[in-house]
C-alpha cells in the first residue's frame, strides 16, 4: 500500500485510525491503546496537535516519553492525568535542559498515543518520531541504546505515586531499576528519557511511524468486516501466512518475568499448520515446522470477521482468525542492529526471514 508522506496534524477524526494502526504495530503486544485513545480523543476536541517534521526544529531538544510496565493494567489503573508532566518536569529539574517537542517511546500499542496525549499535556508540539518503530518488550531494545546514546538520566512517574529520577544507568541498568519500583507500585509508570536535538532524530530514531499507523489504520477501517483474506493482506502491503482456525494456545512462565507461549492456526485452505512462537509480541512463524517470518517484521494475527488484531493474550482456540506479516521498521536490519531484536534476541534459535529482504 502507498505510504502518505508524513503528518502535519492529529485532530479527533483521526483517532480511530490510529489506534487501529498502532494495535497492527503492536504485533499483539505494547497494550492495549483504547484507554489513551478515549484520553486523545477528548483532549483533541478543543484543537487539533500540531505534528513538526524534526528538520525544521534545528537543535531545539525533543523529549520521548511513554508507559513501561504491565501496560494489561493500564485499563484497570488508570493515570491521573499529570504523569507525563510530572515526569518531564523532574527530567528539567535535574538537567535544565527544557525540551521544545515530543516523540513516543514506541509506536506499537498504547505508546502509540500515549506520546500525542504527553505533547497536549505539556502544551508541546509533537515529532512523528519514536525509539522502535513497533512494540517491542526491553528498555535495551530502544533505537538509542543500539546507537550508545545514553537513556539517563530519566524520570519515571507512577500513578499516584512518587517520581523516580534515575542517572548513571546503561540500558540495563535502568531496567533493573524500572522493575524495581513498577514491583512495589501500579504496576506501570509514564518515562520521559533525556531529550535529544531535533537533527539527531533522523539517525537515532524511527520516524514516521504514526503515520504509517494511521495509514494502516484507515485501510483497515475502510475495508471493514467481511473483506477476503487476500484482499485484506495485499491492501495493507502485508503477507497472509493462515486464514484458518486457532486449535492451540500454550502459555508459559519464562525467565526475565516475562511470558512466553505458542498460538497453532490450522489454515482453512490447504490445512497447513502455522504455529507462532510468542513472548510480549508474536516473534516466530512457522508454516509446517519451517520458518517463514520472524521479528522485528510484524506479525499479526486479525479477528477474520471484524478484521480487529488480537493481542497474545487474547487469542484463544476456536478464534476465526488470520495471520500476517508485515514489514518492519527499515532502521533496525542495518549495521547490524538485528542482533538487539531479531529472534536471536529473545532466544529464539532461528536466522530473522524478513520481507524484502535476500
Amino acid at each position: 500500500m502507498p505510504w502518505s508522506p508524513g503528518l502535519s496534524r492529529i485532530d479527533a477524526a483521526d483517532v480511530a485510525a490510529l489506534t487501529r494502526g498502532v494495535s497492527l504495530l503492536g504485533s499483539g503486544g505494547g497494550g492495549d491503546a483504547a484507554t489513551f485513545a478515549h484520553v486523545l480523543r477528548r483532549r483533541l476536541r478543543s484543537a487539533p496537535l500540531e505534528v513538526r517534521d524534526p528538520g525544521e526544529l534545528g537543535d531545539a531538544l525533543v523529549v520521548p516519553v511513554g508507559v513501561v510496565g504491565a501496560t494489561r493494567l493500564f485499563g484497570e489503573k488508570l493515570p491521573e492525568g499529570t504523569e507525563f508532566v510530572m515526569a518531564v518536569g523532574a527530567l528539567i529539574r535535574w538537567t535544565g535542559a527544557r525540551p521544545a517537542a515530543v516523540m513516543s517511546l514506541e509506536v506499537g500499542g498504547l505508546n502509540g498515543l500515549s506520546g500525542p496525549v504527553a505533547a497536549l499535556d505539556l502544551g508541546l508540539p509533537f515529532v512523528d518520531a519514536d525509539l522502535m518503530g513497533r512494540a517491542m518488550p526491553r528498555l535495551d531494545q530502544f533505537t538509542w541504546a543500539a546507537c550508545g546514546q545514553p537513556v539517563t538520566p530519566c524520570a519515571m512517574r507512577e500513578p499516584g505515586g512518587p517520581t523516580l529520577l534515575v542517572d548513571g544507568a546503561d540500558a540495563s541498568g535502568l531496567e533493573r531499576s524500572a522493575r524495581a519500583l513498577l514491583a512495589e507500585s501500579g504496576g506501570w509508570a509514564a518515562l520521559a528519557l533525556p531529550p535529544i536535538p531535533a537533527s539527531l532524530v533522523r539517525e537515532r530514531c524511527v520516524t514516521g511511524g504514526l503515520a504509517r499507523a494511521c495509514d494502516l489504520g484507515r485501510v483497515a477501517l475502510d475495508l471493514g468486516s467481511g473483506t477476503r483474506p487476500e484482499a485484506l493482506a495485499g491492501a495493507l502491503g502485508s503477507r497472509l501466512l493462515a486464514s484458518g482456525r486457532v486449535l492451540d494456545v500454550g502459555r508459559h512462565a519464562a525467565s526475565g518475568g516475562f511470558g512466553r507461549g505458542s498460538v497453532t492456526v490450522v489454515d482453512g485452505e490447504d490445512s497447513a499448520v502455522v504455529r507462532l512462537e510468542a513472548e510480549n509480541e508474536y516473534l516466530l512463524a512457522l508454516r509446517d515446522g519451517e520458518p517463514v517470518a520472524t521479528c522485528p517484521d510484524l506479525l499479526c494475527v486479525v479477528d477474520r470477521r471484524t478484521g480487529v488484531p488480537l493481542a497474545v493474550d487474547e487469542v484463544r482456540p476456536g478464534n476465526e482468525v488470520l495471520v500476517l506479516a508485515l514489514p518492519g521498521p527499515s532502521w533496525w536490519p542495518e549495521r547490524g542492529r538485528l542482533d538487539r531484536v531479531g529472534p536471536r534476541a529473545f532466544g529464539i534459535d532461528a536466522e530473522p526471514i524478513l520481507i524484502g529482504q535476500p
